[in-house]
């Protein structure tokens, strides 16, 4: 008994896979956007801790 793997089934197996723009642009201004509000909030009050 042989269990090898046809050159075929190696080769689906390296392809990469495509991930369309449109996505990875929505999942980073998903997670871009309340970062961005928490960092702009986090450096507002600690002007306000370090000013007066």
């Amino acid at each position: 008994m042989s269990t090898s793997i046809s050159k075929e089934q190696s080769a689906d197996a390296q392809r990469p896979v495509h991930t369309p723009t449109g996505l990875i642009a929505f999942a980073w201004t998903l997670v871009g956007v309340p970062l961005a509000y928490g960092l702009y909030q986090t450096v507002k009050t600690a002007l306000t801790l370090f000013t007066g």
